[in-house]
């Protein structure tokens, strides 16, 4: 790779290692602030999932943005959004104040500042047979933040309190916008594939059969990651664990998807990509499952964090890889962005569902039986993808 795709990447890993790693640490603010202000889970819960949907919501948008106009004022306008949100929670009184803060303010910002625009600035300029591996590396740097951000939030919680940490974060994630001018490519707009206007990528995709079963598996994997990172250090507080113990459970799994993340990306640079991830969500099920019979306790909880870490957004690499080669990188961000709506959608309806459960039957158990049961159907919807790239890019191969 050249010096400047290797600027390109460390920039991108630096952001996301700050961007997605704090998104991941909301679950240790769920106890202390429905405490607080008096809130339920339901609450909360309900908040993080309209954050989730309008992050989906609006990725398409942001997306199309960047393919016309580039990354870098995409992230910049993001980042503001988020730091606002966060020094918006510190000071929240009530409910409202979460919907806004929370819910719109960082739902936009991480629209802006998220895997989608990313992935698809260093898409425009990385080789169809190494994209596995960089694409890999750039979400395993949010597991990395996921990693030391979950337990040094928490311990910024029990030493400063939680509104405080907040604005730690906030001052912390407005300093990051300055990371997207390593992020600039010199052709906006330009990409693998022949000309193709933003209509005509758009009725390609709606009428691929592979696209469709893609999104609907992302859906999935959408719903596990927002209900296991909004719930789990709750659902481990309720059975007995504590709160040190539960942040480096999820910990772990940030730690672990570094692995993950990057192997499965490799991989799918190896071997065909819809087989990965239909391995990958059969491994989740099995997980899920294995965790729901075997006594919890501070071990077991580590223990799952790192099996589910190795799974956790493995996916990402291999299903923006597949959306990259089969229709090329032209409108990358915008159909990806598309994918990436209903993984939100699944989060939105995780982290919601989670809560509302809990709230009905005092438990999450019926919640951890659908996770399951929605893992082995995503499983089965990948294994009739194709992946192979659409004929009209066989005569115009992405330059490196």
């Amino acid at each position: 790779m050249t010096r400047r795709l290797w600027i390109m990447l460390l920039c991108g890993i630096l952001i996301m290692l700050a961007s997605n790693g704090l998104r991941l640490t909301f679950g240790v603010f769920l106890r202390p602030i429905s405490m607080d202000l008096d809130t339920g889970r339901q609450l909360f819960g309900l908040v993080i999932a309209g954050q989730t949907l309008l992050y989906g919501l609006t990725q398409p948008i942001a997306g199309m943005i960047a393919d016309r106009y580039g990354a870098v004022k995409v992230i910049v306008a993001g980042t503001l959004f988020y730091a606002l949100g966060l020094w918006w929670t510190s000071v929240a009184s009530n409910a409202f104040d979460l919907y806004i803060s929370i819910g719109l303010l960082i739902g936009l910002g991480l629209s802006g500042a998220s895997q989608v625009i990313v992935l698809g600035a260093l898409g425009k300029v990385v080789p169809n047979e190494r994209r596995g591996v960089v694409f890999g590396a750039v979400i395993a740097a949010g597991s990395l933040g996921m990693f030391f951000f979950v337990p040094g939030v928490q311990g910024l919680i029990d030493i400063f309190g939680w509104r405080e940490t907040l604005v730690l974060c906030a001052i912390f994630v407005a300093l990051i916008s300055f990371l997207a001018i390593g992020l600039r490519v010199n052709t906006l707009g330009g990409g693998q594939g022949p000309a193709q206007s933003l209509r005509e990528a758009i009725r390609e995709a709606r009428t691929n059969r592979g696209y469709i079963l893609l999104a609907t598996g992302f859906f999935v994997c959408g719903f596990h990651v927002t209900f296991i990172s909004t719930h789990f250090p709750a659902f481990l507080a309720d059975n007995g664990i504590s709160t040190t113990a539960a942040a480096y459970a999820m910990g772990i799994i940030g730690l672990c998807n570094i692995i993950g993340a990057f192997a499965f990306g490799a991989a799918g640079d190896r071997f065909r990509k819809k087989n990965i991830l239909t391995l990958i969500y059969l491994l989740r099920a099995v997980i899920m499952t294995a965790f729901l019979l075997i006594p919890i306790n501070d071990a077991t909880a580590v223990i799952f964090g790192a099996c589910m870490g190795l799974v956790w957004l493995a996916t990402v690499p291999l299903t923006s890889g597949i959306v990259a080669q089969v229709f090329g990188t032209r409108h990358f961000s915008m159909l990806f962005g598309v994918v990436f709506m209903s993984h939100q959608i699944g989060g939105f309806s995780g982290a919601w569902l989670g809560g509302l459960i809990y709230d009905a039957t005092g438990s999450y158990n019926l919640m951890w039986g659908i996770s399951v049961a929605l893992g082995l159907a995503a499983a089965a919807l990948h294994w009739p993808i194709s992946d192979q790239p659409l004929e009209r890019l066989s005569a115009n191969p992405i330059k490196a």
